[in-house]
Parts: structure tokens; C-alpha cells; sequence
């Protein structure tokens, strides 16, 4: 968790491709409970982790809300995808998921935590385009940054 907040408060918050993508992979850190873990604790762990990214990243909060509801999510959600003849504490990667499914888990939860960031951000629908290209953008790098990390974490 500290690696992601380092990696994200020290080279990610300066990456602002065209004035408006910036990833953000502690999301990361989500992808790793296993099925069997605590729901309220899941969401306890997300945050604290958007805490400490909001604090070094001087934003106010909303690390902390998207984390928190990404986490809320996250559960059903992995219930919803997991094999019907998956053992209790499984931990959602490529090989225990199959890859399109655990694939489409990250493309979920990551779209919902960037949706519920950029809109608390920007707190209005005035200057929606400025608001939905920063969306779209950031979306897509730190998906593929996500991806990248995970693929390089479960070794595959």
C-alpha cells in the first residue's frame, strides 16, 4: 500500500499528459483482497489509503470517498464475477478468474473509482467537456498502467 501511495504522490500526480491525464494506480491495491475477506474492512483499508493520498496530493477528499465507495463495490461485484467452483479464499487474478473476466473486474471497479474522483473534483457540470476529457483520459492510462502492475504482480 505505502509503494502505491509513493508511486502515486511522487510520479504520478506530476504526469499530466495534454493538461489532463493523470493515472492513478493505487487503485491497485483493491484488486488484492481475496472473496472470503471482510467487506467492512475492505473499505476500512481503502480508507486509509485514499487518507494518505489526499493528504500528500492536497486534494480534499476525494481519494478517500472514491476509494471508499470503490471498495463498497468491490465486493459484490467480485462475488458477481468469480467462478461459480471457486474455493473460498480466492484472490482475484488472471488464473483464478480467467483473463476476461478478471479483466473486466479492474475495467469496472477502475471506471467507478474515476467517475466518483472527477465528479466530486469538479463539484458542478458547468465545464462538463474539460471535466469528461480528464475522465476518459485518466481512465485510460491508469487502466493501463492497473493492468501492467497487475500482470506484473501475479506474474503472468
Amino acid at each position: 500500500m505505502l509503494v502505491l501511495v509513493f508511486l502515486q504522490v511522487l510520479v504520478c500526480n506530476h504526469i499530466h499528459l495534454w493538461g489532463y491525464a493523470t493515472p492513478m494506480p493505487y487503485v491497485l491495491f483493491l484488486f488484492s483482497f481475496p472473496l472470503n475477506s471482510n467487506r467492512m474492512g475492505n473499505m476500512v483499508w481503502a480508507f486509509v489509503l485514499g487518507l494518505l493520498v489526499d493528504t500528500f496530493s492536497n486534494t480534499l477528499g476525494e481519494a478517500t470517498a472514491s476509494l471508499t465507495l470503490t471498495a463498497f463495490v468491490q465486493w459484490p461485484l467480485l462475488h458477481a464475477m468469480a467462478p461459480k467452483d471457486c474455493i473460498e479464499d480466492m484472490v482475484p487474478t488472471y488464473r483464478s478468474m480467467g483473463r476476461w473476466n478478471h479483466i473486466r473486474y479492474i475495467f469496472l471497479l477502475t471506471l467507478i473509482h474515476h467517475v466518483v474522483f472527477y465528479l466530486l473534483e469538479s463539484l458542478s457540470f458547468y465545464h462538463m467537456s474539460v471535466m469528461l476529457t480528464s475522465l476518459a483520459s485518466s481512465f485510460a492510462l491508469s487502466l493501463m498502467l492497473v493492468l501492467t502492475l497487475d500482470t506484473l504482480r501475479n506474474g503472468k
